[in-house]
């Protein structure tokens, strides 16, 4: 396996004052449906505004702050993780980066170190991602596996990982 490029990462709690950079992460991840629908950005904007207002209250409603971080790549906000951490499982509720950052190795390196935590952890990774988005490739690539029982109805997929046998999340076994 090929090892990721060496990133200056650092992870900062998120803050009210990150909600322009939010709202422009959100909306680029949402770039290629509109394209599709054939909108124009000032189409989307309202649009995208709505949708990116409901998520943000949806979460804040059902998840803790404390897992909600930027992450900054040499000092410049790149994209977002939030991660739930309970006795039972690190749940990913969401992580997002900007275009530029995509494909660069970064989200290997930071699905890497939230793997470690749950092996150290001897918890389940657990995530949701909508069946057509392209990172479900790199959490399959990573050992993650549908969680039994899912609709195959829904648009998301439910995703889980379990350390293998031995691993104690430190890379040595």
């Amino acid at each position: 396996m090929k090892t990721p490029p060496p990133f200056a990462l650092h992870l900062r709690p998120a803050t009210p004052d990150d909600d322009a950079f939010l709202f422009t992460l959100y909306a680029s991840t949402r770039e290629q449906q509109l394209a599709a629908w054939g909108w124009t950005p000032a189409q989307g904007e309202p649009f995208l505004r709505m949708q990116y207002q409901a998520q943000a209250r949806h979460y804040a409603a059902k998840h803790p702050p404390e897992g909600h971080a930027i992450i900054e790549r040499d000092g410049a906000a790149v994209g977002r993780q939030w991660l739930v951490r309970t006795p039972a499982e690190l749940l990913l509720v969401d992580v997002a980066l900007l275009p530029s950052q995509r494909g660069s190795g970064l989200g290997t390196h930071l699905l890497n170190a939230m793997q470690a935590e749950a092996a150290r952890a001897r918890v389940p990774m657990r995530l949701h991602v909508t069946r057509d988005n392209p990172a479900l490739r790199l959490y399959t690539r990573h050992g993650f596996t549908p969680v039994p029982g899912s609709d195959p109805a829904s648009p998301y997929l439910e995703l889980q990982w379990w350390a293998p046998e031995g691993d104690s999340g430190t890379g040595v076994r």
